[in-house]
């Protein structure tokens, strides 16, 4: 990054950029010990984003690895599949690989974005959405997006499905660590999604 992006970005945006990130990195794989350490430390306020996140830190408190890694694997991979799916052309569409997943790939191009050479996933998980609009917030790809582009990005490619995702990510049968990082979500997406309805444009 270089230091002209980093001057342009507000403390606030930062901070959301943080925590997008931090989503799309516990939604990519399981925590290993030291991230579970950092949620533990985490603490939160008395808004529902805040509670959450305090929720999330006693979780992780108590929460070992391994069986973290039975949670993710029985949440999203499974045996021929997971309990969930977390895809935008499956939550839009009721399949993968759908007209979703073009229209992100054609709007990651004009945002100078790029699948990963070791990723295989589809670019539309959620996991990779979050981690995009991060990048996208702080000038990872190029300069830091505007209101504007985010707002666009957002509401196209993450608000009409991943509250949804996040409520059956809380409510999954093999979520524990993981409904905790899921209402973190829901909750910082409604904040999200309300600050987009209130910008210009």
């Amino acid at each position: 990054m270089n230091a002209t992006a980093d001057i342009a970005v507000l403390p606030e945006d930062r901070m959301r950029a943080d925590l997008y990130n931090f989503l799309g990195l516990i939604l990519s794989g399981p925590p290993d010990q030291i991230l579970l350490n950092q949620c533990a430390g985490l603490s939160g306020d008395d808004t529902d984003l805040g509670q959450a996140i305090g929720a999330l830190a006693r979780v992780a408190k108590a929460s070992k690895p391994g069986r973290v890694q039975t949670e993710f694997n029985a949440l999203f991979i499974g045996l021929g599949r997971g309990e969930l799916l977390p895809y935008a052309s499956y939550y839009l569409t009721g399949f993968l690989n759908e007209k979703p997943l073009a229209v992100l790939r054609t709007d990651m191009l004009a945002q100078g974005m790029t699948r990963a050479e070791n990723v295989f996933e589809p670019e539309d998980n959620i996991a990779s959405l979050m981690e995009m609009m991060g990048g996208m917030i702080v000038g990872r790809f190029r300069e830091p997006a505007t209101l504007d582009v985010q707002k666009t990005f957002f509401n196209k490619h993450i608000a009409p499905w991943a509250g949804l995702f996040f409520a059956d990510l809380e409510a999954a049968k093999n979520s524990v660590l993981y409904a905790s990082v899921a209402s973190v979500g829901k909750a910082f997406m409604e904040i999200e999604r309300e600050a987009f309805r209130m910008t210009a444009g």
